[in-house]
């Protein structure tokens, strides 16, 4: 796929011919300096954004073509977003958090079932503002996979914490990867994190330049940055 970004006099190719497939179960790492394109992969395939050029399909969905509405029931049912900032709902609980999501999902889990999978059973009635950022994080993680979703997207997730809050956080996504069973795919600028991955892709410049393959997933508490 590709993706050009209009700037007027100026077009900026974020992508320049990407080709690549996320299985189900899969732990895959993306890493690449910023302006490498990791970003604009993340959103075409969680279609927050569309490609330019190529085709996205999602089993027998073709994103590409999809319209509006295909769209937003493709994010609403299939994928989980987690970004580096966790847009959580300040004036609501963990469990209200968690729960605006469930209630327009198809076949979600219990909001306390979601916050139990990332170890936040005991906060689930706190607020954001009484929660460390690492708690916060998690509940947006909750959040994301409470729709049970297939396809989990993680941009950046321990980006604003320090080393053992955020060796916390990936532990959550790597259980969450592995019990519900989600291709995920999380991007870092951080090499020591692919060690978490079955797979790790190297982007640079709007390119795949390489892929790399774990012969075994180290756990989250066992990497060190």
């Amino acid at each position: 796929m590709t993706k050009v970004y209009d700037m007027g006099e100026v077009s900026v190719h974020a992508l320049r011919g990407v080709d690549l497939e996320l299985f189900g179960g899969e732990m895959m790492v993306l890493l690449g300096p910023s302006g490498s394109g990791k970003s604009t992969l993340l959103n075409i395939l969680g279609g927050l954004d569309r490609a330019s050029g190529g085709t996205v399909l999602y089993r027998d969905l073709d994103i590409t073509a999809a319209g509006d509405k295909q769209l937003t029931q493709y994010r609403r049912s299939h994928v989980g977003f987690v970004f580096q900032f966790y847009n959580l709902i300040p004036s609501l609980t963990a469990l209200e958090n968690v729960a605006a999501v469930t209630e327009i999902a198809d076949k979600p889990m219990r909001p306390e079932e979601a916050l139990e999978l990332v170890g936040l059973g005991d906060r689930m009635h706190h607020f954001p503002s009484q929660l460390s950022g690492g708690q916060q994080q998690r509940i947006a993680i909750a959040r994301a996979i409470a729709k049970r979703p297939s396809v989990l997207l993680c941009d950046e997730p321990t980006g604003a914490l320090d080393s053992e809050t955020g060796i916390v956080v990936l532990e959550a996504i790597d259980r969450v990867n592995r019990e519900l069973g989600a291709a995920t795919a999380l991007i870092t600028h951080n090499a020591d994190i692919a060690g978490m991955a079955d797979r790790v892709v190297h982007m640079s410049n709007g390119h795949v330049s390489a892929v790399e393959i774990n012969k075994t997933r180290r756990n989250p508490r066992d990497l060190h940055w």
